[in-house]
């Protein structure tokens, strides 16, 4: 959500916060489904995969309880953000690929 709005975003009030370690959350780019673990209760507003008021930016996972987004990517600059817990500690560990890209996304702008 910060990140979101810190590029222009708008965020809004969940009916409904999403807190627990069992939600559905499609990624996009890999064409999967993860459970998820969850504690907020706002989102982040998009249109389809775009969001609004953050130019540049795309809508990566959505939560597939209510559509909501759970995740968000910009097209060019190295920014990537879910709102869920990737850690899993102690629940499912269908996100800890997340660690490995962030860790490919770092080499790649400062290789050693």
């Amino acid at each position: 959500q910060l990140i979101a709005r810190a590029y222009g975003a708008e965020t809004y009030k969940l009916p409904f916060g999403h807190h627990g370690g069992n939600h559905p959350v499609r990624n996009h780019d890999r064409d999967t489904v993860e459970i998820t673990s969850q504690n907020h209760g706002f989102a982040v507003r998009a249109e389809g995969s775009e969001v609004p008021g953050a130019p540049g930016f795309r809508v990566t996972h959505t939560n597939l309880y209510d559509q909501t987004v759970a995740g968000i990517a910009h097209k060019e600059l190295p920014i990537v953000s879910v709102q869920y817990h990737p850690e899993a500690a102690p629940g499912p560990h269908d996100s800890a690929y997340l660690f490995d890209d962030f860790v490919a996304l770092m080499e790649a702008r400062n290789p050693s």
